[in-house]
């Protein structure tokens, strides 16, 4: 089964449990891949985390429910999820503007979010630019970040990359390395899974490379980059501030469309971003096998 294929199923499961209870192992088993995986690429297409399109679907399905029969609001609360009438009314009126209980009227005007389904988008104007790369595992250090599965990274690690540079956490790379800052250091971004794959976080690690024997700071993290073929896709840009975009853009195509064309499939292990010194570009590095 490819990639859209697994997804959509992790996606049935998840539709076929909305009135029940979710276990986010399952769904990522269904996706063969880790949890924090699954929710990390699913955040990338949608632009939010798998929480969040969840809620929706409950109560789109509450609203639906709310107009079509006489069911007591305390049930439907616990029906989707929620502890309290109260808290089921808070959510409720956040997305449908209105409480459950006016939207048992007659012509009130509410949401529906329907469900997604992961399939290629045929479009012949947008071309991705990407190379096949063979390399040597190389063992790199840095900050990390523990994501949750309930955040947005395209929101949480723009803001990672501007504080690191305003606490000086840059700069100490920098030095560890032996490397003047802005000059003859490349740093990037790697996606790593915990050591528990059921985890509901994983690590997002600013890094750069380093030898055996470099002295690396205690509140560091090092991980391994395992050697092998990498598939790299990139961007070009104007401006420093087109970044973030720019390789969001990148994630975003890639995963709802490069996959399922390509002759390639996703391996295990960190998924990066990289941004050369020498060139106005950013890039995706992503581990693959041939299928």
């Amino acid at each position: 089964m490819n990639w859209f294929g697994r997804m959509n199923t992790a996606l049935d499961y998840i539709e076929d449990n909305l009135s029940g209870e979710i276990d986010y192992s399952t769904a990522a088993e269904n996706a063969q891949c880790s949890v924090s995986s699954f929710h990390r690429m699913f955040s990338f297409i949608v632009d939010f985390p798998l929480s969040e399109y969840i809620r929706r679907r409950r109560l789109s399905l509450a609203a639906l429910e709310l107009q079509k029969s006489d069911i007591k609001i305390i049930d439907l609360a616990l029906k989707y999820g929620y502890e309290s009438p109260d808290s089921f009314t808070r959510a409720f009126q956040r997305l449908h503007g209105i409480t459950p209980s006016n939207a048992r009227k007659q012509e009130v005007q509410l949401k529906v979010y329907p469900r997604i389904s992961f399939q290629i988008s045929i479009k012949g104007d947008v071309e991705m630019n990407y190379r096949i790369v063979e390399k040597d595992q190389v063992k790199v250090f840095g900050k990390s970040i523990a994501v949750s599965i309930e955040e947005n990274p395209n929101e949480i690690l723009p803001k990672f990359w501007v504080e690191i540079q305003e606490d000086g956490t840059y700069q100490r790379i920098c030095e560890t390395a032996g490397a003047k800052p802005h000059e003859d250091i490349t740093l990037g971004g790697a996606f790593y899974d915990p050591e528990d794959l059921k985890s509901v976080k994983y690590n997002y690690m600013i890094y750069t490379e380093y030898e055996d024997g470099m002295d690396i700071p205690g509140d560091m993290d090092s991980i391994v980059l395992p050697g092998g073929k990498w598939a790299v896709f990139s961007e070009e840009y104007d401006d420093v501030d087109e970044c973030p975009d720019k390789v969001q853009s990148l994630w975003k195509r890639l995963m709802s469309g490069w996959i399922l064309s390509s002759e390639y499939e996703i391996a295990k292990g960190p998924q990066l971003e990289a941004y050369p010194l020498d060139r106005k570009v950013v890039e995706v590095w992503i581990p693959v096998l041939e299928k």
